[in-house]
């Protein structure tokens, strides 16, 4: 659970922009856009497959 706390003369513009920093750099935009349709079990292995092979290529560059 996020929240966000109040600092000093903050107006609420700040600490809304803040919230959806906060909300975008945990990942829960990308989770509510990728649940908001139905999406295929297929599509979803597919995606999976892809996110680690990105991971595998990621970790591979940070050893050298």
């Amino acid at each position: 659970m996020l929240k966000i706390r109040s600092r000093g003369n903050e107006s609420v513009e700040q600490m809304l922009k803040r919230f959806k920093k906060l909300c975008e750099k945990e990942g829960l935009t990308k989770e509510i856009k990728r649940n908001s349709y139905f999406e295929k079990p297929s599509e979803r292995k597919r995606r999976q497959l892809r996110k680690s092979q990105r991971q595998t290529i990621r970790k591979k560059r940070a050893d050298r």
